[in-house]
């Protein structure tokens, strides 16, 4: 058996997976079936199982996105169930661990030229702040201090891996702790 047809089986989840990879290297308009598919070692036959088009294979790719990063956090039960302190480390570290703001800029740059991605982009946001600000409600937090407080929260995290790449990532996990101490202490 060669190894196209042992990887024949490649699933829908396995595409999306592998354009979320492809978004931390290069813009959305950069991805190309082709190179997916010598990624994942099959023909590019296989994208054509799961997706009508590139387009349609992006706008899932969007909703994917949403879900991994934003919606698996926002919505998980077992998160939403911790003190709120504690909630905001474990999304933190989860953030980081898992290194889920790696496609932030690709992803964002799509959003400034696409009207679809945009709204996508906006659901994550809206998501996020409402997770961050009922949290921190939790905590007392009102008014505008809740909501530079949220922001904050939100944007560095969005953004720490791409604007202090040069900090190591051991240094920015044990940056975390005192990150929340800050954005929660009165």
């Amino acid at each position: 058996m060669g190894k196209e047809s042992a990887n024949r089986g490649v699933s829908k989840l396995q595409w999306l997976d592998a354009g979320l990879d492809a978004l931390t290297r290069f813009p959305a308009a950069d991805i190309k079936v082709d190179a997916l598919a010598r990624t994942l070692g099959v023909a590019r036959a296989g994208f054509y199982w799961h997706f009508k088009n590139r387009e349609g294979y992006i706008t899932q790719l969007l909703e994917h996105w949403l879900h991994e990063v934003t919606e698996a956090i926002t919505n998980n039960p077992d998160i939403l169930a911790m003190e709120p302190k504690t909630r905001l480390m474990v999304t933190a570290e989860l953030i980081h661990d898992h290194d889920l703001a790696r496609a932030e800029p690709s992803i964002l740059l799509l959003a400034a030229q696409d009207k679809a991605a945009a709204k996508v982009v906006s659901k994550a946001n809206k998501l996020r702040l409402e997770y961050v600000s009922d949290t921190l409600k939790e905590m007392g937090f009102v008014g505008d201090d809740l909501t530079m407080r949220a922001m904050l929260y939100i944007a560095y995290h969005s953004w720490e891996t791409t604007v202090f790449s040069d900090v190591p990532r051991k240094r920015r996990r044990e940056l975390i702790a005192h990150r929340i101490e800050l954005i929660t202490s009165r």
